[in-house]
C-alpha cells in the first residue's frame, strides 16, 4: 500500500507489469530475457486494498532480439462486476544466450487487424523511443541545480535476484518509484500520485551485492504536475567510488485537484533553466504517439 494504506503503491504494479512482460517475451523466444525498455507507463486508475487484478501481456512486435509486449492491468472491487483500467505500457524485452548476448528471436505476425494496430502502436514508438533517449542521455546533472532531490542509497539484496544474480527489472522501477515519490513530497505534495513513467532505459544489470544509488530530482511543474529525472547507478562494494549508470527514468507525480498545489521549482541556476526545458522537449516527444485505446488492451492477455 501506499503512504495512505488506500492503495496499492504504484511501485508495486510495475514489478508485476514487468514479471508479466518476462512471462510473456520469455514463452515466445524460449529463452531468458532482459528488460531493456519500458515506456509510456499510464496510471489510469488507482488499486484499492483487496481488489481483483487482472494483468495482461501480449507480443506484439518482434525485432532481430527484441520482443515488444502491451502490458495492460486492470482492476475491480471484491463486490464488482466490472474492471476498471489501471494502468498500461509497452515493455521492450531481448533474448540472451547462457553468456548473455542478444539471440535471434522467432517473426511475429500479426493475425487480426487488432493485432496489425498493436504492432503499428509499437513500429512508431521505435524513432521518438530512440529521440527520446538520445535526449536523456545528453542530459548532465551536477550539484548546481536548486531543485529538491532524494537520494536513496542501499546493497542489492538477494531476495531481488533472478537466476541471473541480477536485480529484476521491476524490482528497480519499484526502487525509483520510491526514490521519485520522496522527491515529490519535498515539494509540498503529500498526497501526489504516479500519473505517468516513461523513458526507463536499462543500460545494465544491477548486480546482487551491488551498492545502489537512486537519485530523483525534480526538474519541472507544471500546474498540479512534478516532472521528476531519475538516475540510477551502482557499484561493486569494493569500489563504491566507481559507480556506473544502470537505469535512467522520467516520472510524472500529481497532486489531487482537492489538494494544495505543489511548490514551483525557481530556476536560479542555468543547469535549472536547462533541466527544465529538457523535461518540456521530453513532453513534446511524448505527444507524438497514438494513445491505446481499451479495447485494444483488453484484448491482451496470451503470448500470440
Amino acid at each position: 500500500m501506499d503512504h495512505t494504506g488506500k492503495h496499492v503503491q504504484a511501485g508495486r504494479v510495475l514489478e508485476w507489469i514487468d514479471r508479466a512482460g518476462y512471462a510473456c517475451a520469455a514463452a515466445w523466444s524460449t529463452s531468458y530475457c532482459v528488460t531493456a525498455y519500458v515506456g509510456n507507463v499510464h496510471y489510469d486508475g488507482t488499486i484499492g486494498p483487496g481488489a481483483v487484478v487482472e494483468v495482461g501481456a501480449k507480443v506484439i512486435h518482434t525485432g532481430t532480439s527484441s520482443v515488444h509486449v502491451l502490458v495492460s492491468v486492470h482492476a475491480r472491487g471484491l463486490h464488482d462486476t466490472e474492471f476498471n483500467r489501471a494502468m498500461h505500457c509497452i515493455l521492450v524485452l531481448v533474448a540472451v544466450d547462457e553468456h548473455g548476448k542478444p539471440h535471434p528471436v522467432r517473426a511475429w505476425e500479426p493475425r487480426s487487424i487488432d493485432d496489425a494496430a498493436r504492432q503499428k502502436l509499437a513500429l512508431e514508438r521505435i524513432p521518438v523511443r530512440t529521440r527520446i533517449k538520445d535526449a536523456m542521455l545528453a542530459e548532465r546533472y551536477s550539484g548546481q541545480g536548486t531543485a529538491p532531490r532524494s537520494t536513496l542509497r542501499f546493497v542489492a539484496g538477494d531476495n531481488t535476484a533472478n537466476w541471473a544474480g541480477n536485480a529484476h527489472g521491476g524490482t528497480v522501477m519499484r526502487w525509483i518509484h520510491e526514490a521519485a515519490a520522496t522527491c515529490a513530497v519535498l515539494l509540498g505534495a503529500e498526497h501526489v500520485r504516479a500519473r505517468y513513467s516513461g523513458g526507463i532505459h536499462f543500460h545494465r544489470p544491477i548486480r546482487i551485492g551491488d551498492i545502489v544509488e537512486v537519485d530523483a530530482r525534480a526538474i519541472l511543474v507544471s500546474g498540479t504536475d512534478i516532472h521528476i529525472s531519475i538516475l540510477v547507478r551502482s557499484a561493486p562494494p569494493r569500489t563504491p567510488d566507481k559507480a556506473s549508470l544502470t537505469t535512467r527514468c522520467m516520472m510524472i507525480f500529481s497532486a489531487p485537484n482537492d489538494q494544495p498545489r505543489p511548490a514551483s521549482i525557481e530556476e536560479r541556476t542555468s543547469e535549472d533553466r536547462r533541466l527544465a526545458a529538457h523535461a518540456r522537449e521530453i513532453i513534446s516527444h511524448r505527444s507524438e504517439l497514438t494513445k491505446i485505446g481499451d479495447e485494444l488492451l483488453r484484448a491482451s492477455g496470451s503470448t500470440h
